[in-house]
């Protein structure tokens, strides 16, 4: 196997989301080789004995590690600035395993309130049938974070941009209040990508992705990356757990998310660029209650979200539609070009009805205690020509 002769840290964003983590084969080929096996052979039951002891690290089992999978993590940990990836099966697996690495018994969490509903479940369901302490705090109010805060934490888990409200957490304070409460703080980085938002820099211990979203970009596969800084813990917590628990990226999804960064960055500003028209376009009209985008001045926290996501709103909006459900219905049964779907991060722009669907399984109170109301909708937009998606939404209003 052949490595690359630069270092990734010495190359742009725009470089090293196509140049880092080669990991060349003897074959020496342009495109990453796809390794679709489940283990490795030795020469001998000496190399065997040095691969499992560690005295000879090697690939021994694509649970473990894989070529292409590894090629995969390097890659991300370019991109992001981190020095540890683990590549998961989902997205969710890379949040589970990132929170259950760490947890013992009558351990604490403290999670902003305004969570995806599977993240939800895991914190307000889940673990405290294992005696988890969970408390949820309102991840704008930097007072209930300082309150809870008070107490010792084990982990601190946010997500910002929010999954559907479109929140801004402020990542710097949460974190400087964290660490004085002895927490390790979890930040889901989805909604802003690696190329807006950088966590680590902020303060923020872990980053995690659901790499099916805007990394893939097509809605071709599943993944999901844990990330951090201090490769010694990382492999005693979420690595250890991942060893054993078994959520191992398939070889195949790797590769086809290794071709996902190589077009991250030109197709998450170009749908930047007409989430950012859209948003405008859609406060003008009277139909619409409120649009809910970073970028836009309007948005409560846009101050915050314009130093913190490099002065860019982001590919992702929320807005409301005046009538409740029924109206919000028809609308989206009206579009012509939008595709109704509760997956984002696509080339093709994808609205979903949040109560209705992502949501859904949660209580009613819990759901409107954050804003997910009847009357909101979320909108993933894609590479479209932005005229085109003005004019498909013109037309589902105009009905």
């Amino acid at each position: 196997m052949t490595t690359p002769c630069f270092d990734p840290d010495d190359l742009d964003l725009s470089t090293r989301l196509i140049r880092a983590g080669q990991l060349r084969s003897q074959h020496m080929e342009t495109s990453e080789a796809i390794y679709m096996n489940s283990g490795f052979v030795y020469a001998t039951a000496e190399e065997a004995e040095a691969a499992f002891d560690g005295s000879k690290p090697r690939f021994v089992y694509s649970r473990v590690s894989n070529p292409t999978v590894k090629m995969f993590e390097d890659r991300l940990a370019a991109a992001e600035g981190a020095k540890v990836c683990h590549a998961t099966a989902s997205g969710m697996a890379a949040v589970y395993a990132a929170i259950m690495g760490q947890l013992k018994g009558n351990d604490r969490i403290v999670a902003a309130s305004a969570l995806f509903s599977s993240c939800r479940w895991i914190l307000g369901d889940l673990l405290p049938r294992f005696g988890v302490s969970v408390e949820f705090v309102e991840g704008t109010d930097l007072a209930a974070w300082e309150a809870a805060l008070k107490e010792p934490a084990t982990v601190v888990l946010l997500e910002t941009p929010t999954n559907p409200t479109m929140d801004i957490v402020d990542i710097a304070s949460v974190a400087a209040l964290a660490h004085k409460a002895g927490a390790k703080v979890i930040v889901d980085n989805v909604f802003a990508t690696p190329l807006l938002q950088k966590p680590f820099a902020l303060g923020a211990d872990i980053v995690v992705y659901s790499a099916t979203k805007h990394i893939d970009g097509q809605g071709r596969c599943l993944g999901g990356a844990i990330l951090c800084n201090d490769q010694t813990w990382a492999d005693e917590t979420h690595g250890i757990f991942l060893r054993h628990t078994g959520p191992a990226m398939s070889a195949f999804n790797a590769w086809t998310l290794l071709k996902g960064l190589e077009t991250l960055e030109l197709r998450v500003q170009r749908s930047c660029a007409t989430a950012h028209a859209l948003a405008e376009y859609l406060e003008t009209r009277s139909e619409i209650g409120r649009v809910l985008y970073p970028g836009l001045p309007s948005h409560p926290q846009h101050d915050l979200a314009m130093r913190q996501m490099s002065g860019c709103g982001g590919p992702m909006l929320g807005f409301t539609v005046n009538g409740g459900k029924d109206a919000v219905f028809r609308m989206m049964n009206r579009l012509r070009i939008v595709d109704i779907s509760n997956n984002l991060g696509d080339a093709r722009s994808l609205i979903a009805h949040p109560a209705t669907s992502t949501h859904q399984s949660r209580p009613e109170a819990e759901r409107l205690a954050i804003g997910i109301t009847a009357e909101l909708v979320r909108l993933s937009v894609g590479l479209e020509s932005a005229k085109d998606l003005i004019a498909d939404f013109a037309q589902a209003l105009d009905a």
